[in-house]
């Protein structure tokens, strides 16, 4: 076999794998062709989500597996991590405090809506930068969750643009926890 006859066989045998693999990337087995997961895939009809687990103050888990990052609000850690040791560097509370006040915080969304449907409002952008959605969320008889756990004192306003659709109503529900010491406000500050 001359030179120009190898090339022109690893030319065909080239041709022939990039098509093999193209053709087996579309085989509906395949985990590509796949649609990509979706907090739609668990949507009721009626179009609610079931809340499997609540994961903390501010983060909740859908039946799917899907993280919800309520949008707007922020509260106190429960879990160790580098927000938690800035937190407490920032607030002047030592970690156990906060952690103490991030487990009253989770109770609190617990008792909301663990184990209910809730109903999704997405603002500007969808999802964070750890890949979890950033919603507004709704229980299904109309309570608005993320401005009730500023209302009732368990969190505070958190505002990232460009998701800033109810920050002036956050803001108010605050600072009126905050001067009747409602939840969290009571003795604590954070």
């Amino acid at each position: 076999m001359t030179k120009r006859e190898l090339r022109q066989v690893q030319a065909i045998v080239l041709v022939v794998v990039s098509l093999a693999y193209l053709g087996f990337r579309n085989l509906p087995f395949h985990k590509s062709a796949l649609p990509a997961p979706s907090v739609q895939s668990e949507k009721s009809k009626d179009g609610f989500y079931y809340v499997s687990r609540v994961v903390d103050g501010d983060t909740l888990k859908l039946s799917d597996g899907e993280r919800i990052r309520l949008t707007g609000v922020d509260t106190p850690e429960v879990h160790d991590s580098d927000k938690l040791l800035r937190d407490a560097k920032s607030s002047g509370k030592d970690v156990a405090t906060i952690k103490a006040m991030g487990k009253r915080a989770s109770d609190f969304t617990k008792s909301l809506v663990e184990g209910k449907s809730v109903r999704l409002e997405f603002d500007v952008k969808r999802r964070d930068r750890y890949g979890r959605l950033l919603a507004y969320v709704y229980l299904e008889d109309g309570t608005f969750v993320n401005a009730k756990i500023i209302e009732e004192g368990y969190g505070q306003i958190m505002t990232i643009p460009p998701n800033v659709k109810y920050s002036d109503l956050f803001l108010k529900l605050e600072r009126e926890a905050r001067e009747k010491g409602k939840g969290l406000w009571t003795t604590l500050k954070y």
